[in-house]
């Protein structure tokens, strides 16, 4: 029998874009929750992924990281058959990982500092990347429902937490992009994601 286990954290952003995908596969799992200031979980995760980072899914001994890399490997249903979309969907996928939750990552790592070890520069240019990706996925949005175009796919998986976050650091006014992240919040798989999260988001910096 097929053993498949998600080393996760429910607050993480690149979990539940795991997550999203797993629902959306409609694929059985197990979740190991991990507690990173438990040396127990971090022991144990770094066994797996020695950067110590989730998430991490172990797949009848087999394991794999990093997020992107995790849809993939959980089959082809969310990469677009045709070479053109599917490099849409990656490029994009892209631009939600590196362009808006890597920023979003960067605002709130700063918000945890001592006040004498704030970054206001690296913060500004975070800002600032995160507003331009606005303005790029403002204007490749028109006409399409999802991320890449009528299909729901990884692209999707990785906007969901990016932009669920991204609003709460540095609020769009996006026509198209606003239309579309109501869109995803109302999928049942993000959904049901957001909803399992619901419990820790109080530790999300907000201020």
């Amino acid at each position: 029998m097929l053993m498949r286990t998600l080393y996760f954290h429910p607050l993480s952003s690149f979990c539940q874009k795991v997550l999203v995908a797993l629902y959306e596969l409609e694929l059985p799992f197990e979740r190991r929750f991990v507690d990173l200031g438990a040396p127990a979980d971090r022991e144990a995760l770094a066994r797996r992924w020695p950067y110590c980072r989730f998430p991490v899914l172990e797949d009848d001994g087999h394991v794999v990281a990093e997020s992107s890399i995790i849809v993939e490997h959980l089959g082809p249903g969310l990469i677009p058959s045709g070479r053109e979309a599917a490099l849409e969907c990656r490029l994009l996928d892209r631009v939600f990982d590196l362009h808006v939750n890597e920023q979003v990552g960067k605002v709130v790592a700063d918000r945890l500092r001592p006040a004498d070890a704030r970054d206001p520069i690296g913060v500004g240019r975070a800002r600032n990347t995160l507003r331009t990706s606005y303005d790029v996925l403002e204007a490749r949005l028109p006409g399409r429902t999802w991320a890449a175009g009528d299909t729901f796919t990884l692209a999707d998986c990785a906007a969901a937490p990016a932009l669920f976050y991204a609003a709460r650091v540095e609020p769009f006014q996006h026509p198209h992009l606003t239309a579309y992240f109501e869109r995803i919040l109302a999928r049942p798989t993000v959904a049901r994601v957001f909803e399992e999260a619901r419990p820790y988001l109080h530790l999300f910096p907000v201020k």
